[in-house]
């Protein structure tokens, strides 16, 4: 299943500063948090999305990355990994 986009998913533009970053991840904290949704699975997915997402937008660096490259700015091997078929066999 495809991750849906960071932005989207805290409900924010891409021009979104911190402050509005962090005041959208808040509201949907607040919202599916597990403690307030107690055997509710789709909370808690909902929840640990936000979570995600506001992990990498709150982080200069990380936004940076996942502006330029999505989700695959994070995804096992990242950039440059070069692991193609036959790598490494000489």
């Amino acid at each position: 299943m495809a991750k849906r986009d960071y932005y989207d998913i805290l409900g924010v533009g891409r021009e979104a500063d911190d402050k509005a970053i962090k005041s959208a991840y808040r509201k949907l904290a607040m919202k599916f948090h597990p403690d307030r949704n107690p055997d509710n699975a789709e909370a808690e997915d909902k929840f640990r999305e936000a979570t995600e997402a506001y992990d990498v937008l709150k982080d200069d660096q990380k936004r940076a990355a996942y502006d330029r490259f999505g989700h695959s700015a994070f995804e096992q091997g990242g950039f440059g990994g070069g692991g193609g078929p036959g790598a490494g066999a000489g």
